[in-house]
């Protein structure tokens, strides 16, 4: 379960008055979501069907047993939301096979060089993830990788070995699919890249990791419950951006949630960053950040305030020197910055989920997305395009041809 403080260390930047104002455009927007023009944003049995969740749980099983990498080719959403989920439920070492190496996020030749080395004597399964089957990077990557694969597996053996995941009726990838007889699974085609996690793009990788994804899917439909808060996180953030505090820190106090705040950075960037507005996301995780973004926070431009997630509950770690366990520690520290960074003008909003499992994580991943989309509404710009982005492929493309 998620709770919520949205007052404790933004008490005097977010006053009552300030959001007197917002209320109608919140009943407006809450009404879009239950039964409007959003509402699909509000039924994650959209964004995967039962069917198709079935045959992602079917074919884990079969990736877990045949394979010693498990390679997810894909960029952007295609690949952040699944890393983020597997990186913060995952052990940090030790993990259950197969494992699971992400390509095609960038262009850097001694990343392929070493990745496509280190496939070769091992068995592997390819995912290659893109709506439109054209994306630069991806498109290069599945590229090198089918080389590879041509090499050591024959025509009928690579049916088994690579699964597609694209738009339901066009595109490369789907021709490419329905020509070999690849399995594949569907991009819903409303669903953009970033909030794409919770369906087949983010959940195949992620049970392949051993991650209930039911779990995950139990805990993002408990975000339904949460549109109010969803709105008024929203709304305090369009707040702070009007006075002034045009960056936001994603702050985690577990290093495991880094990639999650990656995601997040994503997210809103993505979501909300066009017509010269938005609010730049960055991330900390602290206590580590504390020596050195610390101090532009504590003492720096007037011009950030934080989301901090923190865990009420987690390992076992005993102080004995403190009497207390090392958690409750790591939390006493959250407490004590919020309030340090509140005396330094960079207030906190403070999300806290009881403890770090699949149906706490999904419950953040919804009500993030549904409080992104509503960002967006509040400065009027379309949450669900992403026009910039194509400017440097159309630069890239020209020079190539």
């Amino acid at each position: 379960m998620i709770n919520f403080d949205f007052h404790k260390y933004v008490k005097s930047y977010v006053r009552k008055e300030d959001k007197v104002e917002y209320l109608e455009r919140a009943r407006e927007i809450k009404s879009r979501f239950v039964d409007g023009d959003l509402k699909y944003w509000n039924k994650l049995d959209t964004f995967v069907s039962s069917a198709e969740l079935k045959k992602i749980i079917n074919i884990t099983d079969y990736v877990r047993s045949n394979c010693d990498v498990f390679l997810v080719i894909g960029i952007g959403g295609s690949y952040m939301g699944s890393k983020a989920v597997i990186e913060a439920l995952s052990p940090m070492y030790n993990r259950k096979s197969p494992e699971i190496i992400f390509l095609g996020t960038d262009l850097c030749s001694e990343n392929y060089y070493e990745t496509l080395e280190y496939i070769k004597d091992k068995e592997v399964i390819v995912n290659v993830i893109s709506k439109s089957g054209t994306t630069l990077e991806p498109s290069i990557a599945f590229s090198l990788v089918m080389d590879v694969m041509k090499e050591k597996y024959s025509e009928e053996k690579l049916k088994d070995r690579i699964i597609i995941t694209t738009d339901p009726e066009k595109g490369d990838l789907r021709e490419l699919a329905n020509r070999k007889g690849y399995v594949t699974f569907t991009v819903p085609p409303l669903v953009g890249g970033r909030f794409s996690c919770l369906t087949p793009v983010g959940l195949l990788p992620i049970a392949v990791s051993g991650i209930n994804i039911v779990n995950l899917i139990s805990g993002a439909k408990l975000s339904y419950e949460r549109i109010d808060r969803a709105i008024e996180y929203a709304v305090i953030r369009d707040i702070m951006y009007k006075k002034g505090k045009i960056i936001e820190s994603f702050t985690v106090y577990n290093p495991k949630l880094y990639y999650f705040t990656e995601w997040l950075k994503q997210l809103f960037a993505e979501t909300q960053g066009k017509a010269k507005k938005g609010i730049l996301p960055i991330s900390c995780v602290n206590t580590r950040d504390l020596h050195s973004l610390g101090q532009f926070l504590q003492e720096g431009h007037d011009i950030i305030f934080e989301t901090v997630i923190g865990i009420d509950k987690d390992k076992k770690v005993v102080l004995d020197k403190y009497d207390m366990e090392l958690n409750s520690l790591n939390n006493i520290a959250l407490d004590k910055v919020g309030l340090a960074h509140s005396n330094g003008y960079t207030p906190s909003n403070i999300i806290t989920i009881d403890e770090k499992n699949e149906s706490t994580i999904g419950e953040l991943i919804h009500f993030f997305i549904l409080s992104a989309i509503v960002g967006a509404l509040l400065i009027d710009v379309n949450p669900f395009d992403q026009p910039g982005v194509q400017e440097y492929k159309k630069l890239i493309s020209e020079e190539l041809e």
